[in-house]
């Protein structure tokens, strides 16, 4: 009996090994050809259609939509950079969902807002009740809808489709700063081939750090936190490369819910975001394409490398953990309700690709990882495993995450070069590194909790993150003029 669980530990141990090797190629072939991408949009140039899309009356108009809980720490800075997009035609829908702060009067007071009767253009279902419509008093494309909470996100992004105007929405997160062209950008796919593309999305960075005034990011830089170091490299990695080498492969399953733009009348024809999903983002993307598939009409879901959203991110472990566990409870309830995805040739490569690979390596990876990390120490602590092997098998793991996370710093370095300090980018270096010693395993753990409570039934709760607001910098200092 003895014999056979200690060769049952070291088969463990090299399935473990096998599968993250798997795992580590599996994201290396996307992340090159990314990054094979990416290189090929920054050869092109595109800014000069960027004037012909601004100018066109053909041009779709974008109701941008904010819900927001509690954010009275950087609201003001968000809709600064939202209303201040070069687009031609744009208006701003923000949800306050019952806050118990400030942020309605921040608000209230910066654009001296108006109560007005709304005219619904959509009839979704609203759990929280609706309470009053504001409009800005100042002139600028705003409205504002109050509502009570009922703890889910989607209820709130529900309240502002029912008012919004316009064929494409853009859903924003209300700790999110848009870069100035981002929405001309993002809806640029929408007007090249506007009879396939229903949704595009575009690259989320963390604004941690960075230097902010009213809205714009005059300069990134890194947090000194190391929790957020770690995610701008799991950032880089994941939305500048990952969702960019899925989207060639037309199996782009998420577009994220801090920067999203859709076709509006798809989105109501779906009956809207899943109140009960805890990823609302990507249910909402397989939502649209399951309805699509099945009555046989084209379709297009785009991921465009330029366009930046800088968003918070978590600053602390605690957080950090909520926010992974309830990404993790949110796959689950996705990839059992469309289950019927998994699979299956119907769904192109959806159904093919992307959904087994979210089932194998995203959903059930964090079991893989923390029950082979408990039997390779096992098997190395009973002796199973001798220490050369053992150090083989920890080497190759570390390699090739390390590769990948290196990869993504360097396209983001020779293309866009957002990080201008050298030291910056030596510190993501050695991120991308550290990240695979204990940041990785402690994320597997974040994420096994999640599936743990997704297979337990328990009830979805959507927790708000703490914000802290933008870092503002400092005025420049005017020397006087003399007058003579």
């Amino acid at each position: 009996m003895r014999e056979l669980a200690l060769d049952l530990l070291l088969t463990m141990s090299w399935v473990v090994l096998g599968y993250t090797l798997l795992l580590d190629l599996v994201m290396l072939a996307l992340v090159l050809a990314g990054a094979r991408r990416v290189s090929a949009s920054r050869r092109w140039d595109g800014s000069e259609g960027h004037e012909e899309i601004f100018a066109s009356p053909l041009t779709p108009g974008v109701s941008v939509l904010i819900p927001a809980h509690d954010e009275e720490a950087g609201i003001l800075d968000t809709l600064a950079a939202v209303l201040a997009q070069r687009y031609p035609v744009f208006e701003v829908v923000l949800v306050d969902d019952g806050s118990t702060d400030r942020t309605f009067d921040k608000v209230a007071e910066r654009f001296g807002l108006v109560r007005v009767t709304p005219r619904p253009t959509a009839a979704l279902p609203v759990d929280g009740e609706v309470l009053s419509v504001h409009r800005a008093g100042n002139g600028d494309p705003l409205t504002v809808v109050r509502k009570t909470s009922v703890g889910r996100r989607s209820d709130a992004l529900n309240a502002g489709l029912n008012i919004a105007r316009h064929p494409l929405v853009c859903m924003v997160d209300a700790d999110s700063l848009l870069e100035p062209e981002a929405l001309v950008q993002v809806a640029r796919p929408f007007v090249e081939d506007p009879g396939n593309v229903v949704a595009s999305g575009g690259v989320i960075r963390a604004a941690n750090g960075a230097r902010v005034a009213r809205g714009s990011v005059l300069e990134p830089r890194l947090s000194p936190r190391w929790v957020v170091r770690f995610q701008v490299v799991e950032y880089l990695r994941s939305f500048l490369l990952g969702r960019t080498g899925w989207a060639d492969a037309n199996a782009l399953l998420i577009i994220s819910g801090a920067f999203g733009l859709f076709r509006r009348d798809l989105v109501v024809e779906v009956g809207g975001l899943d109140a009960l999903s805890l990823a609302e983002d990507a249910e909402l993307v397989v939502t649209l394409q399951e309805h699509l598939r099945r009555h046989g009409r084209p379709h297009r879901v785009v991921f465009v490398p330029e366009p930046v959203c800088w968003t918070e991110v978590p600053e602390t472990l605690t957080v950090l953990g909520r926010q992974r566990r309830r990404w993790s409870h949110g796959l689950a309830q996705l990839l059992w309700k469309h289950r019927r995805m998994i699979g299956n040739p119907r769904f192109g490569p959806v159904g093919v690709l992307a959904l087994p690979f979210f089932l194998l390596f995203e959903l059930l990876g964090p079991v893989v990882e923390v029950v082979g990390l408990v039997s390779v120490v096992l098997a190395a602590f009973l002796g199973v495993l001798d220490a050369s092997t053992a150090l083989v098998m920890f080497g190759l793991a570390l390699g090739l995450g390390t590769l990948l996370s290196t990869a993504a710093i360097a396209v983001e370095e020779f293309s866009y070069h957002r990080y201008a300090r050298g030291r910056e980018v030596g510190v993501l270096l050695l991120a991308g590194l550290l990240e695979n010693v204990g940041y990785r395993q402690l994320h597997a753990w974040f994420r096994l909790r999640g599936l743990v409570a997704a297979l337990l039934r328990r009830k979805p709760v959507w927790t708000a993150m703490p914000r802290t607001g933008f870092t503002e910098a400092e005025p420049v200092a005017v020397p006087p003029v003399a007058v003579r």
